[in-house]
């Protein structure tokens, strides 16, 4: 078995030379992993040991949501590069003044940002994370612990052996990038008891990752999970552009945490809009669930059980239910949600103020699709997760996410009396 103790020791110790790096360096360190990763013999290197895992997990009978997170395309190694890229072009957080004061005897306090240190990562299927949660926390100042599932080893290994070789050549400390080359659960245990190294854990993955971490992590977590993603209907919406979206939002991606699960309708307008919105989402092979109200006017509808409220599809399958009004709405949602990203579509401005301040999720959308919940839409560069707890970071945990604060205190001989 690897050392897992002495890989994060030396995460450790890369992460106190990463502090004192300027951004010019840590650009350098990105730039040099930009171009490893697009470098033809590398790409093929990539996409052969991806295809390995890919063949495993067909092998072991894992399903086609399961293999579409797994599968690296030339598309999704683009990607990862442009959110190297993206983030490249980003501010350094580190150093930015978030509070600057003088006190009346003269001290000169600033608050400013400043690395977390070592952040920990465990994550599921997917190769990009390894390439985003690294290029993240190195230009936010900070060295990283990557630990993948087995079912994404090869590739997450080919990953981090191409940046850690580019940065290397860069004549940088390489360990601010670590790898637990061992995924099984002993290893991750033993990963999460090491608090003297590891700062902060971001688990990546469904809920059963997230209480696998929670229970066993000696340091702070953040959680980044799964979303169970909902839409609401109000009575005003425009169906024009509601059934786009919806669809948008189902079909898009729906392997993705936030794609949508559950479609919420007004009664007031359930027998004119539930044919059109079934219409289109039949058209693309969406399994359909519903309650027997929903079943009345579609009688093709297989019936929802209580359970499936609760469940985070990740496939082309939906449910429908009906409510009175955005009230009822946003009470069925903070009942039924992981608090990842909900939307409203409606013209009343009342209705959509409501939705917003009420409903208890990470990001809260008028009239627009679920699926723009991503660090690099909302234009941070790659993202860390989503984070569907309330301390610390809340939505994408992007750069300003991964920092902590330090006071700088400036003084002329002062003393306290």
């Amino acid at each position: 078995m690897i050392d897992v103790a002495a890989v994060c020791k030396r995460a450790k110790e890369a992460s106190y030379a990463l502090a004192g790096y300027s951004a010019d360096d840590k650009n350098r360190m990105l730039n040099a992993v930009a171009l490893a990763l697009g470098d033809a013999r590398n790409r093929e290197r990539m996409k052969c040991e991806n295809a390995v895992d890919v063949e495993n997990a067909k092998t072991t009978g894992r399903d086609a949501t399961f293999i579409d997170r797994l599968t690296l395309t030339d598309a999704r190694i683009d990607d990862m590069i442009e959110g190297v890229r993206q983030i490249v072009a980003l501010p350094d957080p580190v150093g930015e003044v978030t509070e600057h004061r003088t006190l009346d005897n003269g001290l000169d306090i600033k608050r400013v940002r400043a690395p977390l240190g070592v952040i920990g990562i465990i994550y599921e299927a997917r190769p990009n994370v390894t390439v985003d949660a690294a290029a993240l926390c190195l230009k936010s100042g900070n060295a990283v612990v990557l630990r993948g599932g087995k079912d994404a080893i090869n590739s997450n290994r080919a990953l981090y052996e191409i940046m850690h070789g580019a940065i290397a050549a860069e004549g940088l400390n390489a360990d601010a990038v670590a790898f637990i080359d061992d995924p099984s659960r002993e290893a991750s245990k033993i990963m999460l008891a090491q608090d003297a190294y590891i700062d902060v854990l971001i688990p990546r993955g469904g809920e059963g990752l997230k209480k696998f971490v929670l229970d066993n992590a000696a340091m702070p977590v953040i959680a980044s999970a799964g979303g169970n993603c909902h839409i609401y209907v109000e009575k005003t919406a425009d169906t024009d552009k509601a059934v786009p979206v919806i669809v948008n939002a189902k079909v898009q991606r729906p392997s993705t945490c936030n794609a949508l699960e559950h479609l919420l309708v007004d009664r007031e307008i359930a027998s004119e809009f539930l044919p059109a919105i079934y219409a289109a989402l039949r058209e693309k092979n969406v399994e359909i669930l519903g309650t027997d109200e929903v079943r009345a006017i579609l009688p093709d509808v297989a019936p929802a059980t209580e359970q499936d409220f609760y469940t985070e599809f990740l496939a082309y399958k939906i449910t429908f239910m009906l409510v009175d009004g955005v009230k009822e709405a946003v009470a069925f949602i903070n009942a039924h949600s992981t608090c990842h990203s909900e939307a409203i579509l409606t013209r009343d401005k009342a209705a959509a103020d409501y939705f917003t301040a009420n409903v208890d999720s990470a990001a809260v959308y008028v009239n627009a699709s679920t699926r723009f919940t991503d660090g690099f839409q909302f234009g941070l560069g790659a993202e860390m997760g989503i984070s569907t707890q309330k301390l610390h970071a809340r939505g994408p945990i992007a750069l300003k996410e991964l920092t902590s604060v330090k006071y700088v205190i400036t003084g002329d001989g002062q003393v306290r009396k």
